[in-house]
């Protein structure tokens, strides 16, 4: 592949380190993963889901797991998109204001019911709606609900992204998007404690 493993990058993995050669193990996973974010973040067709908005929910997602080196990575792309910049601040705003601990919400009526918590239920800031949009608006609220809530998620949720201008294809592939940086941003955290325990 002509472009650099994100995920190496991101995790500050050296060819011919001990971390390589772990990864190197499982080719496949390396290689699928490295598919994925290219199909994420440089689609062929970005006119459902543009890139400035993939960005932005990217250092939304990311601000929200806390993880400072992915997150400095995805400071530095929205900044670099074409209209990104002027949301960096807008966005970290709105980090702050969705930063919790989860997962929280509850299940259907039964045995696991014992297990329901309650938390944060995220909305932008007024604000935050202004600078963004409704369309990013209603991603962040709907990306905070996956990341935080995923067991509350139900249609309303749906149609309140269809709402606000989303097209179905849109949302499925924000919500892979959402998924993608979840295990990402894990993947590089697992990775970065091994080589810190490793050194």
């Amino acid at each position: 592949m002509g472009t650099t493993d994100i995920i190496d990058t991101l995790a500050g993995i050296e060819p011919g380190s001990a971390l390589d050669a772990i990864r190197a193990r499982r080719l496949q996973a390396r290689e699928n993963a490295q598919k994925s974010y290219l199909s994420l973040f440089e689609p062929i067709d970005a006119s459902e889901f543009s890139l400035v908005e993939r960005a932005a929910i990217a250092l939304f997602v990311i601000g929200l797991h806390r993880e400072p080196n992915v997150t400095a990575f995805y400071r530095a792309k929205l900044a670099a998109a074409a209209d990104g910049a002027r949301l960096v601040e807008v966005v970290e705003a709105e980090i702050g204001r969705g930063e919790t601990s989860g997962p929280y919400g509850a299940y259907p009526a039964g045995p696991l019911s014992a297990e329901n918590t309650a938390g944060l239920i995220y909305r932008v800031s007024a604000e935050g709606k202004s600078a963004l949009g409704g369309r990013l608006a209603a991603a962040f609220e709907h990306a905070h609900l996956l990341v935080f809530r995923p067991r509350d998620a139900a249609s309303a949720d749906m149609k309140a992204l269809l709402a606000a201008g989303w097209s179905t294809s849109g949302i499925v592939t924000f919500s892979q998007l959402v998924a993608f940086l979840s295990f990402q941003v894990r993947v590089v955290t697992g990775l970065r404690t091994l080589a810190a325990v490793n050194a």
